[in-house]
């Protein structure tokens, strides 16, 4: 199965979500900002996309400073759970295909997991 988390308003989602669509993919489109991952989704996603929750913050995010997620001793729970609670915090775009995961940044990283 091929999923997305997709962000309609950010341009890296829409040109992820085309190049896949250029070939002849159609993924299922999770839109995460209106549907959050739960806590258990995003350790899953974690594990396929084989990074640390830290790697998946957006700090740029208001949410990122009012909460404090700049702090190095906060455990991955935490930061799991901040961005089930405030899906914006999560980077986008991110591609699933089966077990194995990609940040769609750049698009074109995320073809390495189609084959």
């Amino acid at each position: 199965m091929l999923s997305i988390y997709h962000n309609p308003r950010c341009s890296k989602s829409r040109q992820t979500l085309a190049l896949l669509e250029e070939r002849g993919l159609t993924p299922k489109i999770i839109k995460y900002l209106d549907t959050p991952p739960t806590p258990a989704e995003l350790k899953d996603v974690l594990n396929k996309l084989g990074i640390s929750a830290r790697e998946l913050l957006r700090s740029s995010e208001a949410e990122y400073q009012t909460l404090g997620l700049a702090d190095k001793t906060l455990p991955e729970a935490a930061l799991i759970n901040a961005m089930s609670e405030y899906p914006k915090l999560i980077e986008r775009p991110i591609v699933i295909h089966g077990a194995r995961a990609r940040l769609g940044r750049p698009p074109e990283q995320v073809l390495d997991i189609l084959a």
